[in-house]
């Protein structure tokens, strides 16, 4: 009898498991639907390529899944934007180093032409049209002017919403460079864009 209740026990516990392992893996699904675009934004604004961008989201978002699904929920946003921006620090690692072995060969006019045509059909997309005709594309020429680091802290601080602690952690440096990568970036954006400013 007593091998029966401990059998009986032993299900549940495994019962109680997996319904905790698909409730985490559905929060967790919720919370990368609500960072992906913002995510994608960033990264594209980082390295300049959709392309790129997008598949360095999806890495993070696997290595997110991967190593910590069964984190706290709270702990997902920094998580994942350290992830991410390591990421984007090994692609301009990466992007370096082709420079430097590649940098000297001459462009094929195949690839400026593909280049042109994705130009030109990005433009048709009716969100691009919108940007070009306002204030959006002119602070993404000025955020991609930022050093990387400051430019980090101020996407992280000002649109994810992250606090200095949990960029902190994101970014991985002291709370105090956050404040002062922030303030750092903040002043470049309003000298850079000082033509948008309504005072």
């Amino acid at each position: 009898m007593a091998k029966l209740e401990a059998l009986e026990w032993y299900w549940d516990e495994a019962i109680t498991a997996e319904d905790s392992v698909s409730t985490n893996a559905a929060e967790l699904n919720r919370f990368l639907a609500s960072v992906e675009k913002r995510a994608f934004r960033m990264a594209e604004i980082a390295v300049g390529d959709r392309e790129e961008a997008l598949d360095l989201v999806q890495d993070a978002m696997c290595k997110l899944a991967e190593k910590y699904a069964a984190r706290p929920s709270d702990e997902w946003g920094p998580l994942f934007h350290r992830i991410l921006q390591s990421r984007i620090r090994d692609w301009y690692r990466r992007s370096k180093v082709r420079k430097r072995l590649f940098g000297w060969l001459p462009a094929t006019s195949a690839a400026e032409t593909d280049v042109a045509e994705v130009q030109d059909q990005a433009c048709v997309e009716p969100l691009r049209q919108l940007e070009s005709e306002n204030f959006g594309p002119a602070l993404i020429a000025a955020l991609q002017q930022l050093p990387i680091r400051q430019r980090q802290v101020f996407l992280l601080r000002v649109w994810e919403g992250l606090d200095v602690k949990q960029t902190a952690a994101a970014v991985g440096c002291a709370e105090g460079s956050v404040k002062t990568h922030h303030f750092r970036a903040i002043k470049a954006l309003r000298r850079i864009l000082s033509e948008y400013d309504s005072d």
